[in-house]
């Protein structure tokens, strides 16, 4: 029987040198480095060392930025949860997804149990936002995203054929793989409208789901071979629509991994441009002008639509704020500057007021160029009388540089400036490297522990999915 699963995993073992070109591994490599200084700068922070107080002492899977272990695949959830912890993750506009968060821990946690070389780490992350990609464009529609979190529906899947394409799974394994991970697909979005959490543990539920799908796969289980298109399947249960074809991977030639962006501010990617816009205005104003009196925020509907993205109070918790592009837009007006401290008052009086000074609005122009352009436009009248406007056709990524800079700046806070140097340029050569399994104890601390790493694992915790082939340090 012919299904779209068995399509895909067809698909995945055919594929040619060309779709990993020099500048896909270039890219794959960045995407990684910035997904460790998320890790790093995000490690302190409170859902991240309630993720690691989570999970149970053991031998076998390194957490970035910690000196303890666990089994991988509950240190694939705890670095996962770290480097979605600033909001600042990569992102895949097309689809909604912040496909990194969940590929990058997955793999390295299967790259510590099996030997595996750097370019086939390199080329199995290129799959995997591939595939999750491509599915994320067919699958997410504004009705969708305004209730589930398109990461977890798409991420799991495509991350365990990352990994299965890793381990070299046969095909009626790889269609096992993507079935079982398409089981997983969960992730709600009532997070923006109550000030939960919720969001920060997603990317850790679909990265240790994953690498149970990929070894359930590996151990012969049987999934759906039609879970995506069937009567009751994927498509079926979560777009109440058919699947409207099969998944097309690198359509042209076109890695997909090449379409994400790397984030300039640490806040959703639906209020970057905006708040980049107001920066702009905010230069062009001046510090002697007269104070900003209102504000018109124009942005493509799938912005202004999103859940959290048209919040204006009360802000009780930072990730409202990051999420909300009147809270935005109007801390870089009050505080001059886009950067993470604009969201740690969330009481900041002149923020408020120009919060409620502001006016949210769907443009058409906007959202006719949406996905393939995401960008915003702000109107502003002073209280001299002065009206001034600026816009931004799209998003403006973070540079490789400022990238290079953050991760520097993050993990030197925890390994020193050497062991980040070390981390550096392991990830720089990691096309070269025999061992990629290497790299994440390179990102462990090496000084006391975060927490007492011989504490007894409680009762059904902690228990490795599979033995260790790998001596771990």
């Amino acid at each position: 029987m012919t299904t779209r699963s068995m399509e895909l995993a067809d698909a995945l073992a055919n594929l040619a040198s060309p779709v990993f070109s020099p500048a896909v591994v270039t890219k794959a490599k960045l995407c990684l480095l910035d997904f460790l200084g998320c890790a790093f700068e995000a490690s302190a922070l409170e859902p991240s060392q309630q993720a690691v107080a989570a999970v149970a002492a053991a031998p076998g899977g390194h957490m970035i930025g910690e000196s303890a272990t666990a089994t991988p695949a509950d240190a694939a959830f705890v670095n996962a949860v770290k480097g979605h912890g600033l909001v600042r993750e990569d992102m895949h506009a097309a689809s909604v997804c912040h496909h990194g968060v969940v590929v990058w821990p997955l793999l390295l946690a299967l790259a510590e149990t099996e030997p595996v070389a750097g370019m086939d780490l390199i080329r199995s992350a290129v799959v995997a936002y591939e595939v999750g990609g491509r599915l994320g464009r067919m699958l997410i529609d504004p009705a969708m995203s305004s209730l589930f979190r398109p990461t977890g529906l798409v991420a799991p899947i495509g991350s365990a054929c990352g990994g299965a394409w890793m381990l070299k799974l046969d095909r009626q394994q790889v269609a096992a793989a993507i079935a079982l991970a398409a089981n997983t697909a969960s992730g709600l979005n009532q997070w923006p409208h109550s000030g939960g959490s919720d969001m920060f543990f997603h990317p850790g539920f679909a990265a240790r789901n994953a690498w149970m799908a990929v070894r359930l796969a590996e151990a012969g289980a049987f999934g759906s071979p039609d879970i995506l298109e069937g009567r009751s399947g994927y498509f079926a249960a979560l777009a109440r629509r058919p699947m409207p074809g099969p998944i097309e991977l690198f359509p042209d030639g076109e890695a997909d991994i090449l379409n994400v962006y790397h984030k300039a501010a640490p806040a959703c990617n639906f209020a970057q441009t905006a708040c980049q816009t107001a920066l702009k205005l905010v230069e062009m104003i001046g510090s002697d002008a007269a104070p900003v009196e209102r504000i018109r925020i124009s942005v493509p509907a799938a912005a202004a639509a999103y859940p959290g993205c048209d919040r204006t109070g009360p802000f009780d918790r930072a990730l409202q704020a990051k999420m909300s592009i009147p809270f935005g837009v109007g801390a870089v007006f009050a505080h001059g500057r886009l950067s993470e401290d604009i969201y740690s008052d969330l009481a900041h009086a002149e923020t408020i007021r120009l919060i409620g000074a502001s006016e949210l609005v769907a443009s058409p122009d906007l959202t006719a160029l949406f996905p393939g352009q995401q960008g915003a436009a702000i109107d502003v009248v002073l209280g001299d009388g002065r009206q001034l406007s600026m816009g931004l056709p799209d998003v403006v990524p973070a540079t490789e540089a400022e990238v290079r800079e953050r991760f520097r700046s993050a993990a030197a806070i925890i390994l020193g400036p050497a062991g980040a140097e070390a981390v550096e340029e392991f990830v720089d050569r990691l096309d070269t490297k025999k061992d990629a399994g290497r790299l994440l104890s390179l990102c462990a601390a090496k000084g006391a522990a975060r927490r007492q790493a011989t504490r007894a694992p409680r009762h059904g915790v902690g228990k490795a999915t599979r033995p260790s082939s790998r001596q771990v340090s």
